[in-house]
């Protein structure tokens, strides 16, 4: 197999090891895990700058030819679909508002698989333009990443005073029927007084608020366990303003743990990627915006499906790629281990 030297993670371009693998069209490991949920980011670039994702200065920008085009990113999700047994797509970033052919993205897909749940994450500036466009051209709901609801707080962390903007795309994803709208939050030590105002308006708005420990993710390499906030710290401090009932998860692969709100209708949930890891009922495959295949957010291993789709290749070759890269996708992200390693990308560089 050639390994290609880019400055970032090696990238395979031959096949994959299939040693052991079942025969079944499904993205099975040798851990006995199924991918079914597909994450294709779309786009490096945002306009946002949060601490913990990007740099100041924004990812070096993928030059255009090296981006998966709107015809290859409905042929990839139809073929995940359909030959893979995926059964849920989410576009995602950097901010996938950023490509200007996302409603076509979107109603390609939607054209060619009428039944599958499409879904977007956005930092929601400048959703409020594009919302009802989006919805009809078939995404079905959002996820909106807002860590808290003060105005100078959100500028520190995300480095744009944007916040009203967020605000009203929001209301108008609700207005346009892009629901259930769910909120992520990344816990923060400087936001953590505000988690329980956060929780406060999502209420108020109808929206679904999911807390998610910081993961050592972003770009700068500054992430320390010593300093991330836990899910025990974090439910410590809601319970000084809420009553929280746990409810466990909704299904065994569903990454966030909940707790009812005040007895309920209203919930809230803790995605614990550190420190009470969900690898083992991981069933996520990942899609990068230059065209590589990544089995999992830590693991710097790559495969260029780019290069496949674009040298004339079948759907069947492509998906015999994809498979052989899911059966080599590792236990877990190693986190807690002495020698472990933060990945090359950064969040906004893999797609959250």
């Amino acid at each position: 197999m050639t390994v290609v030297a880019m400055g970032m993670p090696a990238v395979r371009t031959g096949l994959p090891s299939m040693d052991g693998r079942p025969d079944t069209p499904q993205l099975v490991d040798r851990f006995g895990r199924v991918a079914r949920d597909l994450r294709v980011s779309i786009t490096e670039k945002c306009s946002l700058r949060c601490t913990y994702c990007m740099p100041e200065e924004g990812l070096p920008a993928i030059p255009a030819d090296e981006l998966l085009s709107t015809a290859e990113i409905v042929r990839l999700v139809v073929l995940a679909v359909r030959e893979l047994g995926v059964h849920e797509v989410r576009f995602t970033g950097g901010e996938p508002l950023m490509r200007r052919d996302l409603e076509q993205i979107v109603a390609g897909c939607r054209a060619e698989l009428p039944d599958t749940p499409l879904a977007m994450t956005t930092n929601g500036v400048g959703l409020a333009h594009r919302a009802r466009a989006l919805a009809a051209a078939g995404l079905d709901r959002i996820n909106v990443s807002l860590d808290t609801v003060d105005r100078e707080g959100f500028a520190r962390l995300t480095r744009r005073d944007r916040l009203d903007s967020v605000f009203a795309g929001i209301r108008a994803a609700s207005q346009a029927g892009l629901t259930p709208i769910k909120v992520n939050a990344v816990l923060m030590r400087e936001t953590l007084g505000g988690a329980a105002d956060l929780l406060r308006w999502c209420i108020e708005e109808g929206c679904e608020l999911r807390f998610i420990e910081e993961m050592p993710l972003d770009a700068d390499h500054e992430w320390a366990r010593t300093n991330m906030i836990t899910a025990a710290e974090l439910l410590e401090a809601l319970g000084t303003r809420f009553a929280l009932t746990p409810v466990g998860r909704e299904d065994p692969s569903a990454p966030a743990e909940l707790w009812q709100v005040d007895g309920g209708p209203a919930t809230v949930g803790i995605i614990a990627s550190v420190t009470r890891k969900f690898c083992g009922d991981c069933d996520r495959t990942r899609l990068t915006a230059d065209g590589r295949i990544r089995s999992c957010l830590f693991s710097d291993q790559e495969y260029d499906v780019r290069a496949v789709l674009r040298s004339d290749a079948s759907d069947a070759d492509i998906a015999t790629l994809w498979r052989g890269a899911m059966w080599n996708k590792w236990a877990g992200h190693g986190i807690d281990a002495a020698d472990f390693v933060p990945p090359e990308r950064s969040m906004g560089a893999i797609g959250g």
